[in-house]
């Protein structure tokens, strides 16, 4: 240096000066480093003046995995000068500080001073023999002042879990764990099941790729790999080839607030101010990796359900074949032939036993032994009326004009089905056939969006893999290409299959209505209830959209696609009670345009009941008025016959009546069976408002469909009822129908009230509903539901139409309407 110093100018003697104090301390850490062994506490002290350098080694062997956990403590509670901890490996740094402070909702903060993370093992070596690893812990602070620290590494004896071996360990926001699972040879799909006896601390539960560093913390679990929110149950399924090396990491992760799991701040911190230290949050869990269904199981459930549908298309092709017959029997009886006696007389005309009392219509004369003679048939009313609107009168003239009023005619006390079809039978089928095509645009233009929002779901859980975003019932999500849970959607064939096969029985049922128009007009047209077959096609599509929908719903069901399982299922309700009405009342049923403005209103309000319906009373009180209104206004719109417009005018024309009827002169109903079923109608619906409004149910959906299921069951109830008071029959098929209805339904809401999911709640409480597969490990509860409300369906559809196929051999005006 005094050599150097009378040359050269000063700076480069400075420079000199540094390069050999850095190369100075440099020497200094590496010789000053402290070897260490593993299981032993060591204590120390460093400031800004002062750090510490501790060595391990150890030697790995071939083909195992050794993890190292390393434990430290400081005393400093000084958030500006933290200790740090720098572990320098082969292959990776992980470095932290303490105290360790994590952040809740804001402003809060939570800090640690124990911490203990598991370092990134390294990987097994494929040579021959054992080689020496080193590892290197730096400990550093720029505190002015003394702070004291504790260090401990050990080694892990369990760190590789075993498949369907249950591990028990716990976790806390600052001690976090993870581990390693292999896939054993033909495993190619796992199941990693969690549970806690605890619901909260919350946590998180990731599975990550083998790469350094392991994501470990609250604040960048997130960053790599699957995880989901736990509280006291979580499971992920993991398949070989996502993971090509056959390994990961199952990370697990304490967070240190409860909100996102559905909790609040920590008892123990309230009051304490926004910084809590060293909080109490240890969580005891169980870990079992247990193998998942293979290929095969797939194909078996696939066949399953396919041959189980394949029943009902059987029975179908041998019922078609039996009514095939009874039809050609009926045929030739109609077309009768002079050598077939009395019997095609009694076959071709059989009005001769319900001809009401004075009338001689249809009689036999019996003056001259073997007569047929028939007198002719009265003279029918014109098919064409006013549509003018109802008024209150009492009296009108007796004059023929006035029988083809409509007002007239349905105020008459005694109705039959003859006074309610005078509409031309053609024009009447166009107007329900437009049914059919709007339900067409509907579902084109409402699956479209449908289809392409789930997709977009899908891969953004694929690709961020937010296991949070779906509400699955994860002990049962069999994936399958890019969907989560195939199981799920593949259950929902049934509503396709079946809605398939109905339209096929309606079309063989028109077809053959129509061949009949051909050989007998006059039979087709003035015996039997009316036909037309366009809202039993719609019932059809809306069965098929339904399980479309429903499938959709459920690749990634969740808060925001809610509508898409139940929109169609509202909409299903609601025509099954337009063709019960429609049956006996075939010129007065709404209009398509009506009905299904009417279910978009409907959606509207469910929509609305899932934004505003948890908390806000206000919505319930205007739904409950709104649904009281609209059925005393319904109820009266019905018990006239449609005499009464739905309209503003419609409670000044209420008020009027009652007035008049009940205040005035208290008078009996004259329409007393529509009464009573109106009466009971709206008891029921006023029990649902004052239930609603009192008990507020937070899923408004099912609430909502349960009022529709409702209504219809009881119509559905009053309409079998009046049939049977009226000595009609119910036939063989639509018996069997009726009783396979009441089964099916009843076992299909014992699997539907078996909650499994529910996106009402956080992620992770809906996880506690979770189950394990029922049938072939494939299927679920809900899998189940699926399948057994799809016959349902079907079942309660056949029943609409096969209900008054003993009324075909009946004249319309023997009838009675109800």
């Amino acid at each position: 240096m005094m050599m150097l110093a009378g040359k050269g100018p000063i700076w480069v003697h400075w420079v000199l000066i540094l390069c050999l104090g850095a190369c100075a301390e440099v020497l200094t850490r590496a010789t000053g480093s402290k070897p260490a062994e593993f299981g032993k506490r060591y204590t120390g002290i460093v400031d800004k003046d002062t750090e510490e350098l501790y060595s391990f080694s150890y030697t790995s062997k071939n083909g195992t995995v050794d993890a190292l956990r390393v434990f430290v403590n400081s005393n400093s509670i000084n958030l500006e000068f933290p200790v740090l901890f720098v572990v320098r490996q082969q292959k990776a740094i992980l470095s932290w500080q303490v105290p360790m402070v994590f952040r809740g909702n804001f402003p809060r903060m939570y800090t640690y001073q124990d911490v203990s993370r598991t370092l990134c093992p390294a990987e097994p070596q494929e040579e021959a023999g054992s080689l020496e690893q080193f590892i290197y812990i730096d400990i550093a602070s720029m505190s002015p002042s003394v702070v004291h620290y504790e260090l401990m590494v050990t080694r892990l004896l369990y760190f590789q879990l075993q498949t369907s071996v249950p591990f028990n360990f716990s976790a806390s926001p600052s001690q976090p764990q993870y581990f390693l699972y292999t896939f054993p040879k033909g495993v190619d799909s796992v199941i990693i099941k969690v549970t806690s006896p605890e619901i909260y601390p919350c946590s998180v539960v990731s599975v990550q790729d083998i790469s350094c560093p392991v994501y470990d913390l609250d604040y960048n679990v997130e960053f790599n790999g699957v995880y989901q929110t736990m509280t006291k149950q979580a499971a992920i399924t993991v398949q070989r080839k996502d993971y090509p090396g056959g390994k990961f990491y199952v990370v697990f992760v304490i967070k240190p607030e409860d909100y996102t799991c559905g909790g609040t701040v920590p008892q123990s911190t309230q009051g304490s101010g926004n910084h809590t230290w060293n909080l109490k949050r240890v969580k005891h869990l169980e870990v079992t990796v247990n193998p998942s269904i293979n290929e095969s199981a797939y194909i078996q459930a696939t066949l399953l359900c396919l041959l189980y549908f394949l029943v009902f298309y059987v029975g179908s092709l041998l019922v078609a074949f039996v009514h095939y017959i009874s039809i050609h029997r009926k045929e030739r009886n109609l077309r009768g032939s002079p050598d077939e006696g009395e019997g095609s007389v009694a076959a071709s005309h059989p009005i001769t036993t319900s001809t009401p009392e004075g009338s001689s219509y249809g009689a036999i004369d019996e003056s001259s032994p073997g007569a047929r003679k028939l007198t002719p048939p009265p003279i029918p009313r014109p098919r064409v009326y006013s549509d003018s609107s109802a008024d209150e009168e009492s009296d009108f003239d007796a004059i023929p004009e006035m029988e083809s009023d409509k007002n007239v005619i349905r105020a008459k006390t005694f109705l039959y089905v003859s006074d309610l079809a005078v509409k031309d039978r053609r024009v009447v089928s166009k107007k329900y056939r437009i049914y059919f095509w709007n339900i067409i645009t509907i579902a084109v233009f409402y699956a479209l969006p449908v289809v392409q929002l789930v997709i977009t779901y899908q891969t953004v859980l694929n690709v961020t893999g937010n296991q949070d975003i779906c509400y699955y019932n994860f002990l049962c999500a069999h994936p399958l290409g890019v969907l989560s849970a195939f199981n799920n959607v593949m259950s929902n064939m049934g509503h396709v299959l079946l809605g398939f096969l109905f339209l096929l029985i309606v079309l063989r049922r028109d077809l053959l209505h129509r061949h009949l128009l051909e050989v007998n007009d006059t039979y087709v047209t003035d015996y039997g209830i009316p036909k037309h077959f366009g809202l039993f096609y719609t019932m059809g599509v809306a069965l098929i959209m339904e399980g479309v929908l429903s499938a959709c719903y459920h690749v990634c069901p969740n808060y925001s696609n809610f509508q898409f399982d139940t929109s169609f299922m509202y909409m299903i309700a609601g025509l099954c009670m337009l063709k019960l009405y429609q049956t006996r009342h075939p010129d007065i049923n709404a209009s398509a345009y009506a009905a299904y403005a009417s279910f978009a209103l409907v959606i509207f309000l469910a929509v609305m009941g899932v934004i505003f319906g948890k908390d806000n009373i206000w919505f319930w009180v205007i739904f409950s008025i709104v649904h009281v209104v609209g059925s005393l206004a319904l109820s009266t719109h019905i018990y006239y016959m449609g005499r009464f417009r739905i309209d503003f005018g419609i409670f000044k024309r209420i008020t009027q009546v009652l007035y008049t009827d009940c205040m005035q002169q208290c008078s009996r109903p004259m329409y007393m069976d529509r009464m009573i079923l109106l009466i009971v109608g709206n008891i029921v619906n006023w029990l649902f408002a004052i239930f609603g409004l009192v008990f507020r149910p937070r899923d408004f959906p099912s609430y909502l469909l349960g009022i529709f299921i409702c209504n219809l069951l009881l119509y559905l109830a009053f309409y079998i009822i009046m049939k049977l008071r009226s000595s009609e029959r119910i036939q063989m098929l639509p018996l069997f129908c009726i009783i396979a209805t009441a089964v099916m339904w009843a076992a299909a809401l014992y699997f539907f009230f078996q909650t499994l999911s529910s996106w009402e709640q956080t992620p992770a409480e809906s996880r506690e509903k979770n189950r394990s597969c029922i049938i072939l490990h494939f299927f679920d509860d809900h899998d189940i539901w699926h399948f057994l409300s799809a016959t349902a369906m079907f079942f309660s559809f056949l029943v609409l139409l096969t209900l008054d196929d003993d009324l075909d051999v009946v004249r319309r005006d023997k009838i009675p309407v109800f």
